[in-house]
């Protein structure tokens, strides 16, 4: 299982910023509402958040199909990488912006990169912990609230800092 492991995680990164690179820009793209809440509508955090959170949910979702008789605690420990990755972004954004001043393009790509790494990392180091959880459901449930809010604050996002537009000052949906 790990050589196969190893190959799961890194198709799973590699979907992962492949998806969210075509989210940045798919909404821009076509304009099609239907789209906005898995794409990126803005430039704010938060939905550089969202467009890691939703290919690794599907990414995990494909993943279950073939590591649920041979991992326990699957959804746990997906639940605990998606929460690594996308909280890692406004992290290393934050530091490196409060450290810095404004960073170039480039690095706020890496940091995407590194965010993505950084969960299936994680999961992997988890895959091979005895991680005998129940209740499965319960992280499910949470990654299905969590999927609600990227949808809910795609259109109604609340004015804080992590949810503007820093090129123009907007919340949510551009008008």
């Amino acid at each position: 299982m790990r050589k196969n492991l190893k190959l799961w995680q890194f198709a799973g990164f590699t979907i992962a910023v492949a998806l969210g690179s075509l989210f940045h820009f798919l909404f821009e793209w076509t304009g099609l509402l239907f789209l906005a809440p898995i794409s990126a509508v803005n430039e704010s955090t938060w939905e550089h958040m969202k467009i890691l959170f939703f290919p690794m949910l599907i990414f995990a979702v494909v993943q279950y199909f073939f590591f649920r008789k041979q991992v326990k605690g699957f959804w746990w420990i997906k639940l605990i990488g998606i929460i690594v990755g996308v909280v890692s972004v406004p992290i290393l954004f934050y530091t490196c912006n409060g450290a810095f001043g404004k960073t170039p393009d480039w690095l706020n790509i890496t940091f995407f990169f590194l965010a993505a790494g950084l969960a299936y990392f994680v999961e992997y180091l988890l895959f091979y912990k005895d991680f005998s959880v129940r209740y499965s459901w319960i992280a499910v449930l949470i990654l299905a609230f969590l999927a609600g809010l990227f949808v809910l604050f795609t259109f109604y996002p609340p004015k804080l800092p992590l949810f503007q537009d820093p090129i123009f000052g907007t919340y949510g949906l551009k008008k």
